[in-house]
């Protein structure tokens, strides 16, 4: 077997491995293996670059607040505002909306009729409701990826791209884990960090590690050009009922019809069917006419079955960590995430970003059961 020439051997390089081994190589030596010839091609690269404090639920907030004041100091947030529309038959969902946020700390406030036509220009006359999310922001995605990558290299963490891992075989006598490549290739790390995303529970099959049932979803977007132009100060707007949610981007309009498609971990693929779907819905909010449908793109975001991101060592099998389902709000959450994982990592206390985040809320102990 390899020796232990590793304090952590991290898999996967999206925003999720590049940020977690960003914190630990102030501390550790460690080794990122991404599967792909260069970081951040599936989902990070894929991303619909925004910052909702609402996005993944209530009890993803803790993360995305704590994560805010990272990103904006280092600027990688743009101020955009979003707003949630609603019609007079989804005035239900509107107010369920409204309570399930009450006191996690987010902004929101209802909209007239007359101050959501001021926000989204030609908007129907149904949609007559909304929320307003001040606080939403456009995300510099790929200039947060490589912030963290930069720092890897310049504490020497060593990235090998093109490096699929094939088995992980961990010795009881010593506690060490060999970790080997297709190539053949084998590394040698005290603890495995699985940050491998939508291939997160086949990762752990390949250890001998129980899977979590962290599922890959297909979200797709389509880039349009519209008449009139999106305007740049344009707010996310997105449906109260999940239907939809669409956002300017460089003069033209990106759109999704906010699906979630059961996957298999791939490199994923828009569908036709999904972009007409998202197309047919954009048309019954907004009078603008579409001209051109330029590009289209999908992405998989990787759910745990309670939806809620997986942080920490695994119930049964020691030195493999989870760090792993974090749908798609692990961009906007990454600095807390990584931050909160690796002060588990290296037995470090909390610190001002991380104290008021429940670590237990999401760890991979949560799915355990016990016999009666």
């Amino acid at each position: 077997m390899p020796d232990g020439s590793y304090d952590f051997a991290v898999v996967g390089a999206g925003i999720a491995g590049a940020s977690l081994a960003a914190e630990l190589s102030a501390h550790a030596k460690v080794l990122v293996l991404e599967a792909e010839d260069a970081p951040g091609y599936h989902a990070t690269g894929r991303s619909a670059a925004f910052w909702d404090e609402c996005y993944g639920g209530p009890g993803v907030v803790p993360l995305t607040l704590a994560s805010g004041q990272y990103l904006r100091d280092g600027g990688f947030l743009t101020p955009r505002g979003a707003v949630h529309l609603a019609r007079d038959q989804d005035l239900a969902a509107l107010s369920e909306f409204e309570q399930t946020f009450a006191d996690t700390g987010v902004t929101i406030e209802r909209l007239t009729r007359e101050q959501i036509a001021a926000k989204v220009p030609h908007v129907r006359d149904e949609w007559r409701h909304a929320v307003w999310e001040p606080a939403c922001a456009d995300i510099d995605v790929a200039g947060l990826h490589q912030h963290y990558l930069k720092i890897m290299r310049q504490r020497s963490v060593d990235l090998a791209c093109c490096a699929r891992v094939a088995k992980l075989k961990r010795y009881p006598d010593t506690g060490l884990w060999a970790v080997t490549l297709e190539s053949g290739e084998t590394y040698g790390a005290e603890r495995v960090v699985n940050a491998a995303g939508a291939w997160a529970d086949a990762l752990a099959l390949a250890g001998g590690v129980k899977p979590l049932g962290i599922a890959p979803m297909r979200r797709t977007v389509a880039q349009l050009r519209v008449s009139p132009e999106a305007p740049d100060d344009l707010p996310l707007v997105l449906d109260i009922n999940g239907g939809f949610y669409f956002k300017p981007e460089n003069g033209r309009l990106w759109l999704s019809p906010h699906d979630e498609i059961p996957s298999e971990p791939c490199d994923a693929a828009p569908e036709e069917i999904d972009v007409a779907r998202a197309i047919e819905r954009f048309e019954a909010v907004v009078d603008w006419q579409i001209e051109h449908v330029e590009r289209r793109w999908a992405g998989l975001r990787s759910f745990a079955p309670d939806r809620l991101p997986v942080y920490g060592y695994d119930a049964e099998v020691p030195g493999f960590y989870w760090f792993a389902g974090q749908g798609g709000f692990g961009i906007q959450t990454a600095p807390a995430a990584a931050r909160l994982a690796a002060q588990e990592l290296l037995g470090l206390s909390a610190d001002a970003m991380t104290s008021g985040i429940e670590r237990a809320r999401y760890a991979p102990q949560r799915f355990v059961t016990t016999d009666a």
